[in-house]
């Protein structure tokens, strides 16, 4: 990983003994499975979200205006759900998401990936049990806020822990995982919903079983080692040596691996005045240009305002209440079987593949349901839409969710992970998840409102920034595909674009000594 001018040795690099042949030992295999398990608080709180505001108990405590404005006869389908308190119980996560990510940075490299997780993991467990035992607004959210806290840390540490822990042959697919564990928690949680939204009682279960996934998740961290980078970067060095020990296999030399990496964190700790402007600098613009563009672009794709309010627009477009959350449990098996398959072919097609191929796929069913609501629902939104294209409503929703469950949902994690130097490469990732929590506290908090007075254009809205994204990848992000982390700046200086901003870093650094 470069450190500086130098480059170090990392669980990808060409020189291990687990980076020149891809090998995967059976220790960072079960490693990387229990760190991408943190995704499960983020896709369980994803999930729940949606069902939990359809339940009429929940809406009775805490919001009866939208009960009373959904027995009118007179309701128009895109405003029912239009109030902004209803929408800050949703967005208010993201809000806090924005401020702990905005700190993640400097806590991940202070603690380590793995405590950063830790940290998280049980700021979200008492935020779960708050929201479970909420009796007033002032406690939901605060509970909500507290889950937003937890979460911007995890979002942020895990996907650094998976690209250095990693064979860089396999890195995709192990960083993937961290989405697909989102994938189970949405699945889990909207599971959970449809079989206690009878109940009275029904969303305190849904909202307090999120404990669970946060127990499991903290307790699976304590027992990983830290990344040897980050454990270097500590001055742990023992324990940095036990873990390359049990990442290469008891009879691995890990020693020249080990003397690598502790240069590097040397040469950086040189450099540590000049850390916080050094993602500024024209070397790196490429890389912080996408620290923004790719979490910005996934949020526009409208992904999180389906997963939050699929079962509010299901219920509005003609589902009963169980029918609706019967339908989210459907688009999350869908968006995680996409997982999965993106996992096993994200190394051999490669990232670009995958984003386009998404991207087309999106666009057009986003197109597609808009002009169902349209043609079905009138232009008011007034018109009692049939089952048939109820129907239609969410087979469109579920080419969506594949589209996105094999492109901009695990790619999302894994751009910004792998493409930045060491010495950057916690702040980077402080930027993406930072703008991807603002990016969705400004969307989930205005959906529902721009849903109500611009009706089917506000798919529309997002069929168009999707388009939009797509043409950016075509033309602005290179293949990452098998490129060693301390090998990254390549594919910058390859760029038809790009080049011109990297070739002064190569430069300057031509006679730093390298692996």
């Amino acid at each position: 990983m470069p450190v500086g001018g130098v480059t170090t040795m990392d669980a990808s690099s060409p020189n291990g003994s687990n980076g020149s042949n891809g090998t995967i030992t059976f220790s960072v295999f079960i490693t990387c499975i229990v760190a991408a398990s943190t995704g499960l608080i983020f896709g369980y709180d994803i999930g729940i979200t949606g069902g939990v505001t359809t339940m009429k108990p929940f809406l009775e405590k805490f919001f009866p205006t939208i009960l009373r404005k959904a027995a009118r006869a007179e309701t128009n389908m895109y405003c029912m759900y239009d109030n902004q308190l209803f929408t800050l119980f949703t967005s208010s996560l993201h809000l806090a998401g924005l401020v702990s990510s905005l700190l993640a940075g400097h806590v991940t490299t202070a603690l380590g990936r793995r405590n950063t997780m830790i940290f998280g993991g049980c700021i979200f467990f008492a935020g779960s049990a708050i929201n479970g035992a909420a009796e007033n607004i002032a406690m939901l959210i605060l509970g909500r806020l507290l889950l937003g806290f937890g979460l911007g840390f995890t979002n942020q540490a895990t996907p650094l822990y998976l690209s250095e822990m990693a064979p860089a042959r396999w890195r995709g697919a192990f960083n993937t995982g961290f989405q697909f564990f989102i994938g189970i928690g949405v699945v889990a949680a909207s599971c959970i919903n449809y079989a206690t939204a009878r109940y009275q009682w029904g969303w305190r279960v849904s909202l307090g079983v999120a404990v669970v996934p946060a127990i499991l998740m903290t307790m699976g961290a304590f027992l990983i080692p830290d990344t040897p980078s980050s454990l270097v970067e500590r001055n742990q060095i023992e324990q940095a040596r036990n873990a390359l020990r049990k990442m290469r296999g008891p009879t691995a030399d890990v020693e020249a691996e080990l003397e690598h990496v502790i240069m590097g964190s040397q040469v950086s700790k040189t450099l540590e005045r000049e850390r916080l402007g050094t993602i500024f600098k024209e070397q790196y613009r490429p890389q912080l240009v996408m620290a923004f563009a790719i979490p910005l672009s996934q949020q526009l794709t409208g992904i999180n305002i389906v997963a939050f309010y699929a079962p509010n627009l299901f219920q509005s477009v003609g589902f009963g209440n169980d029918s609706a959350l019967l339908s989210a449990v459907i688009l999350g098996l869908v968006n995680l079987a996409a997982i999965l398959l993106s996992s096993a072919v994200v190394d051999s097609f490669g990232r670009r593949f995958l984003f386009i191929a998404g991207g087309i796929q999106m666009f057009l069913c986003m197109v597609g349901v808009a002009i169902v609501l349209a043609v079905m629902s009138g232009v008011n939104g007034t018109e009692h839409i049939s089952k048939g294209s109820s129907i239609s409503v969410l087979v469109l929703f579920c080419f969506y969710a594949a589209g996105f469950g094999w492109s901009w949902g695990p790619l999302c994690w894994l751009i910004p992970s792998e493409i930045f130097p060491l010495k950057i490469r916690s702040t980077g990732q402080s930027i993406a998840v930072a703008v991807q929590f603002l990016t969705v506290f400004v969307l989930s908090q205005t959906f529902l409102t721009m849903l109500c007075h611009f009706k089917f254009g506000a798919l529309l809205f997002y069929g168009g920034w999707i388009a939009i994204i797509t043409i950016f990848v075509i033309l602005f992000l290179p293949e990452t595909k098998g490129v060693h982390l301390d090998s990254m700046h390549t594919v910058w200086g390859k760029h038809w674009y790009w080049s011109r901003f990297t070739v002064k870093g190569q430069v300057s650094q031509h006679n730093l000594p390298m692996n």
